[in-house]
């Protein structure tokens, strides 16, 4: 998809951070939004930004973990807008705790909004990207979609699993000749607000976990995020690596196999001290 211009693009996980980059840059190509998030604040904010583009927007309240709500807001936008070209399930959240000190509840709402969502957004926009005749599918999977840490067990479970599932479809895809793309994101350190939106387990203090997050790990800027995303959607790419981190983990991970967990449980032990 060389051009977005009058082309009606569905973000989830618009309220902040790379959702809302995606849509305010997306709007200033010619981009016709629809735009969701669970934060009606925060929602209201990328409503205004993207209207003062000129560009159309349709902005909802949505939880995409509740399927029922996601298969009537694919039915809502494509009665909107007669069409849906591009997708960006973005929406996601996360958690930080060991696997014995966390509670089933927390591993599973992680998977219902972080994989789910995905499934759920996939499922119900699919039939309306098929008949656009030039669809695109855009999964945020991460870096930890890439390589698994310590402390993030239900984090990884849903980003590998978003990963598996959108490659997965992708070749479907080319199998079954569906004018449909599919690109899976694997975005690393970005300056967004889901470390601090994070929920922990066990002993772990939230504000300092965060704060090292921030301070140490969240190296690119969201903005920078949302035009790396958009770049590899232009360009048909099936796996976009967002950041350096991104990229040189990659190939680390490729090279070193299994033995990279060692290195990691180490590096993480020590970074779990000096975020206490």
């Amino acid at each position: 998809m060389k051009d977005f211009t009058n082309k009606v693009v569905v973000i989830t996980g618009a309220g902040s951070g790379m959702g809302r980059d995606l849509a305010v840059k997306l709007a200033r190509r010619g981009a016709r939004l629809a735009i969701s998030d669970m934060n009606p604040e925060g929602l209201k904010v990328t409503e205004k930004l993207v209207a003062e583009t000129g560009a159309e927007v349709h902005a909802q309240i949505l939880n995409v973990a509740e399927r029922e709500a996601v298969l009537t807001y694919a039915d809502t936008i494509v009665a909107h807008y007669g069409v849906v070209n591009v997708v960006f399930n973005n929406a996601g959240i996360a958690h930080h705790g060991e696997v014995e000190r966390t509670e089933f509840k927390d591993i599973e709402r992680v998977m219902d909004v972080d994989f789910w969502g995905v499934v759920n957004g996939t499922k119900a926009f699919l039939p309306h990207l098929i008949a656009s005749g030039d669809g695109h599918l855009v999964n945020t999977s991460s870096l930890f979609g890439l390589l698994s840490e310590p402390g993030q067990a239900a984090y990884n479970s849903a980003k590998f699993a978003v990963r598996g599932f959108t490659e997965s479809l992708r070749q479907e895809m080319i199998i079954a000749k569906h004018p449909v793309k599919v690109t899976c994101v694997h975005p690393g350190g970005i300056k967004t607000a889901i470390a601090r939106n994070a929920t922990v387990s066990g002993d772990h203090d939230q504000k300092a976990t965060a704060a090292f997050f921030d301070k140490y790990l969240a190296r690119m800027t969201s903005e920078d995020a949302a035009d790396v995303i958009i770049n590899g959607v232009r360009k048909n790419k099936a796996r976009v690596l967002v950041g350096a981190d991104a990229k040189v983990l990659d190939i680390w991970v490729r090279l070193v196999a299994s033995h990279y967990q060692w290195v990691t449980a180490k590096v993480t032990g020590w970074a779990l001290t000096k975020a206490k």
